[in-house]
Order: structure tokens, then sequence, then C-alpha cells
């Protein structure tokens, strides 16, 4: 979190390279270093050669690579509202579908508790990295992270929920979640609530693949308590699958938020079948145990417009979910730990986080 406000610099890199080859290849080295835990992901994933990994990686990279170099200008007049243009476009679909690594993330980090006028003056400060006034910004920047580093503190749970972390197997945890997995779920729930836990919220995929069968197992499990479970699971489409977070209690189970965006070529597959579906603009807030949510999972932590989305709608508190078991030792997981807490500081609203290792 403390490193988190160096990316404020990389407008200025790209802004002031000598030519449109030099901000394409400034965007470049930002984007990459980025996401360098992509390759190993990727080949963990898919069980591949670290080859497909490393061609995924650079692929991705293209749309960030080429809006910066397509918008970049020698006129310095024009470089903040090309940054903009920047900004916008990366933030939001299409090409908002690969923007993560935002230099907006960093509003939290900077400003928390700010909210939308953090975001507005982060916003700013970018802009302003891009005028010739960029060493000024430098000294404000350096100022703001040195406070941020100083007073910075992780934003907390709400009262009575609770995130509970696993780290199941990948043979289970990859698809499914089988008999044995749900079993010790539900242990560990009970054992949540004896600890006087009032909703227990469980990583993506930890309720496996959602069928009738599944939702009697736990309402019956659940029958002699008040606790309310949130947690991630598949529910199978005719076209393909959903990725979904399910709120249970003894008397109901419901899907009640669907990913707005799967993590591309590896579950959203739009040009094939059978892969998961993406909502988009979908649900940016659930209402569970009397509280509105914000709910994110894995991917979503890492782009810009489902959190944005969400904050619009004002929630009480932002529950982040994720399974991380292909991440392996890539960093990836604890990128998306950093951004989910600094757009949680930004709004100033508790979180709760729960994933899969």
């Amino acid at each position: 979190m403390a490193l988190l406000p160096a990316a404020a610099i990389f407008p200025a890199l790209w802004a002031f390279a000598p030519s449109r080859l030099g901000s394409g290849l400034v965007a470049a080295a930002y984007f990459l270093v980025g996401s360098r835990g992509l390759p190993i992901g990727v080949a963990r994933y898919f069980d591949a050669q670290i080859a497909l990994g490393i061609g995924l990686w650079v692929v991705a990279a293209v749309p960030f690579v080429a809006v910066h170099a397509t918008l970049w200008t020698p006129q310095a007049r024009w470089r903040p509202v090309r940054y903009a243009l920047v900004l916008l476009v990366m933030a939001v679909p299409p090409l908002g579908i690969v923007g993560w690594g935002s230099p907006l993330t960093a509003a939290g980090a900077l400003f928390p508790g700010w909210g939308w006028f953090g975001l507005a003056t982060m916003a700013l400060l970018l802009l302003g990295m891009t005028t010739r006034i960029w060493p000024v910004m430098c000294v404000i920047l350096g100022a703001l992270t040195i406070a941020s580093a100083a007073t910075w503190s992780a934003p907390q749970s709400s009262l009575g929920w609770l995130g509970i972390d696993t780290k199941f197997p990948v043979s289970v945890t990859g698809r499914h979640a089988d008999y044995a997995q749900q079993r010790e779920t539900i242990r560990l729930v009970r054992l949540a609530a004896k600890q006087g836990a009032k909703v227990v919220v469980l990583p993506e995929g930890a309720l496996g693949i959602w069928t009738t069968t599944t939702e009697r197992l736990w309402r019956r499990e659940l029958a002699a308590s008040d606790v309310i479970v949130l947690g991630g699971a598949t529910v199978v489409t005719p076209g393909g699958y959903d990725n979904v977070m399910v709120g249970i209690t003894p008397s109901t189970a419901d899907a009640l938020y669907t990913q707005r965006m799967p993590v591309p070529v590896s579950m959203w597959q739009p040009w094939t079948q059978g892969g998961a579906r993406a909502g988009y603009f979908a649900q940016p807030v659930i209402e569970i145990a009397g509280m509105r949510v914000a709910p994110l999972i894995c991917y979503e932590q890492l782009l810009v417009w489902p959190v944005l989305q969400s904050f619009l709608q004002a929630p009480d508190a932002l529950v982040a979910i994720g399974n991380g078991w292909w991440a392996g030792g890539s960093g990836i997981v604890e990128v998306q730990n950093v951004a989910v807490m600094a757009w949680a500081a930004l709004l100033g609203l508790p979180l709760v986080q729960s994933r899969n290792a």
C-alpha cells in the first residue's frame, strides 16, 4: 500500500516521452511490470508451459499500450485532455475489461475517507503530472505519500461479519467443491457462528456448483443457527455458467449477485459456448442482513468500473471474495488485496474479504 502512490508518476513519464513510440514503450513497461504475475498464473491455471502465460501476458498489454500510444500528443496544451481520455477509455468496457493497474486506485492510499472528492483530487493530480508543473505535482505527491505511510490504516470488517480464508487443494477447488469440502466448510461456518459471527463470508467457488441438493444440505445444516452465509458458487446455465454469490439462511437460499466481469479467456469466452457470462453493469449492490453491500468477485477487484458503479449506489460495506489457488507465488492475490483495501479506504467503507489460496 505504501508503494501504490508511485503509480501517479506514470502519467508524467507517458506525457513527456520523446515520441509516440516512446510513449508506447513507457505504457508497455508500466503494464507488464504491474501484471508480472500473469505468466505464472496462466501457466498454473491451464497446467501449461510458461510460454502460454507469456503470450497471454503480452496480448493483454496490447489494448493498454495501443490506447496510450494513440492518444499521446507532442502538444503540451492537449496532454491533460488526452490523458483524461486515456483514464476514461481504460476504465469502462470494452477496453476496461483489461484496464487493471489504473493509477486512480492510488486515491485510496492518498485520500482515505475522502470519497468521491478524493477520487476527483486524484484525477487532477494525475492530469497535473502531464503538464509543465509536474515537478510541483511530484513534490505534492511525495508529501502525500509520506503522510499516507505514517497514518494509513486498513479498513476493518463490519461488526459481526467474518470472512473465512481457506486453503482447499487445486484438484477440489479448481472447478467443483465435493462433499468432503462442503462438510469442512460447514464446520468452519459453525465454528465462526459459535465465536459470534452473524454473517460469514466464504471464498469464490466455496459452495461449488449450486444445485437443489447443495441448497438442501446447507439449509439443513444451518437450521439450528441464526447465522447468514454469503459465499461463492457456480450456477450452470444453458449457454455456460454464472459465477455468483449465494446468500443462505435456514429458510432461504438465493443467488444474490452474478459476477459482472469474469476473467477473460480462462472464464469469460464470448467467442464460444460454455464460458462464464458477464453481467457488465448488473447488480452493483446487494442487500443482506439489512445492509447494502458492494460485491466484488476476484478479477473485478483489479478493475475500475465495477467498483465505481457499486460506489454510486452508496453501499454500507464492501465484500470481496476470490479464489487464488492458480496464482501460486505470482503476487496476483496480494495485488488484489491492496487494490480492494484502497477502494474501501477511499470511501471509508467496512471491508470483508474471503479467499481460497
